[in-house]
């Protein structure tokens, strides 16, 4: 293909063999799985750690994008849906026969996946449709499944203890599914064994509960979780035994999210602070905290395995993604190397920006040997509720080699920032977020990094969705836009979305749009798409159950009807494609638009 030159870097990048953080088998930790892109689309894997045998399980066109390995090693599961559109089921096939998968629930109907917890005996599915979210029990040589959990609001099934008597869900049964509250369920031994409920934990409105796990050890009770009672994530231990809950008070700043060692005496506690990571052991008997060396940046998962050694996914801006381990002594080692490398990026810098709502931290990119005022790239994450962090992204590293400097915005309404900040939004969603980007902006230009008259929004889903609302609400600012998978139209967004995302947008709004008409108008982008007057590029779905296709076709109408010109790529696949080849060509895409509008 590249004949007398060299593959451009930014295009290696995507390209790269890219690997997750590895799962591992609870009781045979030798076997795990892990998604990679190797073949070109990104696909599940075993890994046989005894043997340093690797193996492709799943051959999809469009890849696999959730899977699980039970606890006794023998079974991986992944859910199949139609050409990515997230609704579907789960099948199983063989740790050690890739070739040959079977239904693993045939008897349930198709539905969008909410949660699945695998035992050694049975399996909880829970499965969403317009109607609600069910959950039912599996046992093997059971048929049909034991239903066990229905509601008309969002759930989702988290975690089962070692015994598999206990079952933790997330509910929001009381109306909000941005702050869910945990229901703990006794599981009868066969069908007819019944379900009670053993406890239920909420810290009202407002105050999100989520799930940590139980300990991967016999006869313990205790169940991890994630309050915000301080305003930020922090973990306690819930006792089902007693009923008793206990916070685990640790002195650090930032979000603290932990996980269970082994022998369930210590937590494996991950502080996210000001958008990177550390890992500390947090002895709970005698309350010892010891940081865990990592290199500077995110860390992509972790775990302990069964001799204390701790292993993790990192990257930072500058660095791809390695899976590491930090054995209890000695120096740290890779795990799980990559046969193709991606080459490396230039490092972030922060910024942090008095805006409306109090300080906005920014992470800057810019071009190594660049000088002066500078195009700009202002890439906006997804949710919301998401946020950018200091890891590897190729996107972003395609802009800088292109000589865009690029800025990302934690705005009102990311995570990592505590409670306060992430649901900032709501009185105004979409609006308060642009106020804060608006402030970001005004800080590139006025430091000398931005040039004011080459300045770029963009973003993919919930950054897609604010590029076209800032290309109406704030005209005078943007020279340009690429909306990546967006939404134009938020009422029609709300009638065909899936139900899972139903459910958070009422949570989000308030209301659905016949409640609310008014605030979902405010925020829609179609209510001002005849301010746009800036070039703009959309890329979308044509298969996207989280921003359907109709939500951008009516805002594309709108623009017929103004004669306003733009440019639209439309694609085959879900949400976003995990095969290479189309990544790169919507990359390109990008790359080629900016060239023309930011000269």
């Amino acid at each position: 293909m590249w004949v007398g030159h060299e593959m451009p870097v930014w295009e290696q990048r995507f390209r790269a063999t890219h690997v997750s953080f590895p799962q591992s088998a609870r009781d045979a930790p030798h076997r795990c799985v892990y998604f990679s892109n190797a073949s070109g689309t990104t696909q599940l894997y075993a890994w046989d750690r005894q043997k340093d045998r690797h193996t492709q399980l799943t051959r999809r066109p469009e890849g696999v994008r959730d899977g699980m390995i039970s606890p006794d090693g023998e079974w991986v599961w992944w859910f199949d849906d139609s050409a990515g559109d997230e609704c579907g089921h789960w099948v199983r096939q063989r740790f050690d026969s890739p070739e040959v998968a079977e239904p693993a629930t045939p008897a349930l109907p198709d539905g969008y996946p909410v949660g699945l917890a695998l035992g050694r005996t049975c399996a909880v599915v829970g499965l969403s449709d317009r109607s609600g979210v069910r959950m039912y029990v599996q046992r093997e040589g059971e048929n049909p499944p034991a239903l066990v959990y229905s509601s008309p609001r969002y759930a989702t099934v988290q975690a089962l203890s070692y015994d598999e008597s206990l079952l933790a869900i997330e509910h929001s049964e009381h109306g909000d599914a941005f702050h869910p509250a945990i229901r703990v369920f006794r599981l009868g031994g066969d069908r007819n064994g019944g379900v009670e409920i053993v406890g239920e934990c909420w810290d009202g409105p407002g105050l999100g509960l989520t799930v940590g796990g139980f300990p991967p050890c016999p006869r313990d009770a205790r169940l991890l979780v994630h309050h915000e009672r301080q305003g930020r994530s922090e973990p306690l231990i819930w006792d089902l035994a007693s009923g008793d809950t206990t916070r685990v008070r640790i002195d650090l700043d930032g979000e603290l999210t932990a996980s269970w060692y082994p022998d369930g005496r210590a937590l494996l506690v991950r502080r996210h602070w000001r958008a990177r990571d550390e890992l500390y052991r947090f002895d709970l008997a005698s309350r010892e905290l010891r940081r865990i060396e990592t290199p500077t940046g995110v860390v992509h998962g972790c775990a302990v395995r069964r001799d204390g050694t701790v292993e993790y996914a990192t990257s930072s801006g500058a660095r791809p993604s390695l899976v590491m381990a930090a054995p209890t002594s000695g120096a740290g080692h890779q795990v799980l190397t990559s046969p193709k490398p991606a080459p490396p990026s230039v490092p972030l810098e922060d910024a942090w920006v008095e805006g409306p709502g109090g300080p906005i931290h920014a992470l800057v990119a810019r071009p190594p040997s660049a000088s002066g005022r500078l195009p700009t790239v202002f890439w906006l994450h997804g949710g919301p509720g998401g946020e950018m962090v200091d890891s590897f992204f190729a996107i972003r590293s395609a802009f800088v080699d292109a000589g865009y400097a690029v800025v990302h915005v934690n705005y009102r309404g990311s995570a990592g920032y505590g409670a306060a900040w992430r649901d900032a939004l709501q009185p105004r969603p979409g609006l308060v977020e642009l106020e804060d980007v608006a402030a970001v902006q005004d800080w590139a230009i006025d430091s000398g990094l931005a040039d004011a008259e080459r300045c770029l929004i963009t973003g993919k889903s919930w950054g897609g969705y604010l590029t076209l609302l800032a290309l109406g609400v704030q005209p005078e600012r943007w020279a340009a836009g690429i909306a990546d998978v967006p939404i134009g139209d938020l009422v029609a967004l709300y009638e065909d979305e899936m139900e899972p995302v139903r459910e958070h947008d009422r949570s989000l709004f308030g209301g659905t749009p016949e409640e609310l008409p008014e605030k979902w108008a405010r925020s829609s982008p179609i209510t001002y798409v005849d301010r746009v007057k800036a070039p703009l590029l959309v890329i979308a779905s044509r298969n996207d159950p989280r921003c359907p296709i109709r939500s951008v076709d009516n805002y594309l109408a709108r623009l017929d009807e103004l004669g306003t010109a733009y440019e639209v790529y439309r694609f085959e696949a879900g949400h976003f494609s995990v095969v290479v080849d189309e990544q790169v060509k919507q990359m390109q895409l990008q790359l080629d638009f900016c060239r023309r509008v930011l000269a």
